[in-house]
């Protein structure tokens, strides 16, 4: 790994002037020689390139279209990459490596298409999307200030160590996205059999309402105002319009390996430019993605999860805002981290290595948090928290008031009160402040059976399971806060306050997406775990061999933990029960005892080996002062087991989320969508979803998860299902709110007459009525009184003319 960063010269060594070069790409000479021949250029292209040959294989394999990968390649480049990296170095003072202006420049991309969409879709002008980088491209052309940032020059060269390895975390993601959703998942549903995961339709709606409308509106209620997070949906709408792919190719294929790419990229650009150390970077990627939760639990599906939403399953498909929100997170926290080190060239040595982004910094902050502030609600709270602890940390050490801290803070601030005000209208989608609330019921005693001993042991062991369950991953930033004593930089206070938000929130907050605050923290403290463990790695000092042998012990005790897991979870959690005094596993803290045991073994048998190290050490030098790095580099892989399980997992056992969804109802909603414009609104008898696709007839309708209809037309419903509507969220209420309507909408199908039909079509502008009778037939009416346009035996179109 190397004792200094391994891409930067030794201080003093000057650098080149920004503003000139060589290519469009900017690869021109780097700070430590001459310039790259075309051998060399190609080679350093390399890892970046065989990164993206494996995923185009894979999703060839996963039978994506080559057209479709062609033309989302053409997207990212064109509609995301071109645009922000122009914006992105006209920004930043001087340059620092090309793959960071590449990855913070698609981070700026991202943000730049929000407001194109806002114009495009505003004003009417989809058909024209295509060309709206053409906004950006064309003053950078004709400006000759502007003109300079086409050719930039002054790069330092990343190792080629440190790029395969970022390149092997985007291919490590790349192969588990595989295993678990390309290879598992049809694009669209493709048989009477096909289960897909339930909140699955209801993005893919949201998506589609956001090719017609501005701002969105809730699809599953035509007209309903849509309070909620919607920037994901804009992106994907993007990706159609720019791209022309059709978007269920974009959900199921495209899109979620790209962005976890792009998070895996940017947060080993921001853990090198906040550390100083480059290979803090390729840890902090593998800690933010392939280490997961720590458990001892096999299999874990949805209801083993004891702590909310696990970081790995959701970030990577099923929750796509957290996937989109991610790379938008990482970069708001590297500039406001990068601000917070100081705007000089010169302050200090870390910063004479790599130069500060200068006072672009405040108008990347203010982009990155004005898209995350819809991107994933979680974000900013946490972000603010941080900022608000590094403010106070830094006024208490200084006795002065932090006035870049201050001045940041009102960026975050005003973009949260604008998130909320606006776009969420104060909706709180039914969280709380309920103290414990999300844990308590691991240490509930309601009979009051436990003496007050037993019971502040009950409750510190549930708080301890927290910790090892979702915060093991950070133990890194124990060796930093140590050595430092606590006298930390604002960029490290920065990182310390939003670790401690995260869960901090969760813990106050009540409800299940409260557990999102938790994943939002962990990309603070993952910045910080890999900076600690990178200063613990270099006082170690390892020779070649060390190095190589401590990979390989890395890698043999993941895979033994992994095995013991797969092989022994249900005897294991049995034992620890029986230990306990929990047999029967009736205890309100029972589903917590099996990692709790887990973790006391690894304990005693690190304990074991501590000793045997200090003995050992005393004959073998080489092994003092090196037995804390082993010991630190095990903590921080015990939740690696998680990726591995969840693969095979899903080869064996088939997820709680995912409930049918036949091809015949798909196949009626795109017939829809081929036949309709985007004003026209359909009505449905559908407004729930069964586990056994109404194998039982006459079952009741309990659920009102019915999204599939506006997913796959890409229409408004006058009333499909409205569980996940911001109106009901809030009241906690199952119950549609306006039953007349309900009524109206449901006896067009089953008491049809033509005073209804035309009522439905004069006031709703409806224009189809469309049928699943798996549910119940319609009216023999219906026939008579509108025109029947399609029929596949289960579905049937009806058109209102």
């Amino acid at each position: 790994m190397g004792t200094t960063d391994s891409t930067a010269p030794a201080p003093g060594t000057p650098t080149a002037p920004a503003g000139s070069g060589s290519s469009a790409l900017g690869d021109g000479p780097g700070a430590e020689g001459a310039p790259l021949g075309t051998t060399a250029r190609l080679v350093r292209f390399l890892p970046a390139l065989a990164a993206y040959a494996f995923l185009v294989a894979l999703l060839l394999a996963a039978d994506t279209s080559v057209g479709d990968v062609a033309r989302y390649t053409f997207y990212v480049l064109w509609g995301v990459l071109l645009p922000g990296t122009l914006v992105f170095r006209a920004l930043r003072r001087r340059p620092h490596t090309l793959v960071e202006d590449l990855a913070f420049g698609a981070v700026v991309g991202l943000v730049l298409e929000l407001a194109a969409w806002a114009v495009l879709v505003g004003l009417g002008l989809q058909s024209v999307a295509t060309a709206w980088p053409l906004a950006v491209v064309i003053p950078f052309a004709a400006v000759p200030g502007l003109r300079r940032h086409w050719f930039p020059r002054g790069y330092r060269r990343t190792s080629t160590a440190w790029s395969w390895s970022v390149a092997g975390t985007v291919g490590l993601t790349s192969a588990y996205l595989y295993a678990v959703v390309l290879s598992k998942n049809p694009i669209v549903p493709d048989t009477e059999t096909t289960r897909q995961y339930i909140d699955l339709p209801y993005l893919l709606s949201l998506a589609g309402n956001a090719k017609h409308n501005f701002p969105l509106t809730f699809p599953q209620a035509a007209g309903e105002p849509l309070h909620y997070h919607w920037f994901t949906f804009v992106h994907m709408a993007m990706t159609d319009l720019v791209g022309h792919i059709d978007l269920p190719v974009v959900q199921m294929r495209l899109m979620v390996p790209a962005l976890v790419a792009l998070a895996m990229v940017i947060t080993a650009v921001v853990a090198h430019r906040l550390s100083g150390r480059a290979w803090a970077g390729p840890v902090a990627a593998l800690l933010v993605f392939a280490v997961g939760e720590f458990n001892a639990v096999y299999p874990n599906n949805t209801p083993s999860w004891t702590f909310g939403a696990p970081a790995v399953p959701l970030m990577a498909w099923a929750s796509l805002s957290l996937t989109y929100s991610q790379p938008l997170l990482m970069a708001l926290i590297g500039v406001v981290g990068d601000a917070l080190r100081g705007r000089g060239e010169d302050d200090g040595e870390r910063q004479g290595r790599i130069p500060s982004l200068g006072r672009g910094a405040f108008v990347l902050a203010a982009l990155f948090a004005v898209a995350s502030s819809a991107a994933k609600a979680s974000s900013l709270p946490v972000t603010l928290a941080a900022l608000a602890f590094a403010g106070l940390m830094v006024l208490i050490g200084t006795r002065r008031i932090p006035w870049t801290i201050v001045g940041l803070g009102a960026i975050i601030a005003g973009a949260q009160l604008f998130a909320t005000a606006v776009l969420f209208k104060f909706e709180s989608y039914g969280l709380e402040v309920v103290p414990f609330g999300n844990i308590e019921r691991y240490w509930a005693d309601p009979e009051h059976t436990r003496t007050a001993v037993t019971q502040a042991v009950v409750v510190t062991a549930t708080l301890g399971a927290f910790l090892l369950n979702h915060q093991l991953r950070l133990v890194g930033m124990i060796p930093l806060l140590w050595r430092r004593r606590l006298r930390l930089e604002q960029t490290q206070w920065f990182l310390l306050g939003g670790a401690l938000a995260g869960p901090s929130v969760y813990l106050v907050v009540n409800g299940f997406n409260a557990s999102y605050f938790t994943l939002a923290g962990l990309p603070f403290g993952v910045l910080l775990s890999a900076w600690g463990y990178c200063e613990v790695f270099e006082r170690a000092a390892l020779p070649t061999r060390a190095k190589a042998a401590l990979a390989v012990g890395a890698l043999a005790f993941v895979g033994l933990l992994t095995y013991g897991i797969y092989h022994y979870a249900g005897d294991w959690a049995t034992f620890a029960l029986k230990a306990v005094g929990d047999a029967k596993g009736t205890k309100s803290y029972t589903a917590l005892v099996p990692a709790l045991a887990a973790a006391a073994a690894l304990a005693g048998i690190a304990a074991v080996c501590g000793v045997l190290w200090w003995a050992v050490g005393r004959v073998r030098p080489a092994l003092r002062r090196r037995g804390g790095l082993v010991l630190l580099t095990a903590a921080l892989a015990a939740g690696a087991p998680s990726l591995l399980l969840d693969v095979q997992q899903t080869r064996q056992i088939p997820w709680d989320g995912a409930w049918p969804l036949p091809a015949s109802q798909v196949e009626a909603g795109r017939w829809v969508r081929a036949h309709s414009d985007p004003s026209d609104v359909l009505v449905t008898n559908g407004h729930c979803r069964s586990e056994n696709d109404y194998a039982v007839p006459g079952q009741t309708c309990w659920n009102s998860l019915s999204f599939w209809l506006s997913a796959y037309s890409e229409r408004s419903v006058l009333v499909e299902g409205w569980a996940y509507s911001p109106r009901l969220m809030s009241e906690k209420s199952g119950t549609f709110w306006d039953q007349p309507l309900l009524k109206l909408n449901d006896d067009a199908i089953y008491q049809p007459t033509a005073d209804i039909l035309d009522q439905l079509h004069d006031r709703y502008h409806v224009r189809y009525l469309v049928v699943n009778r798996k549910l119940a037939p319609e009216s023999p009416l219906l026939k008579t009184l509108a025109t029947q346009v399609f029929d596949n035996g289960r579905m049937a179109v009806y058109e209102i003319s």
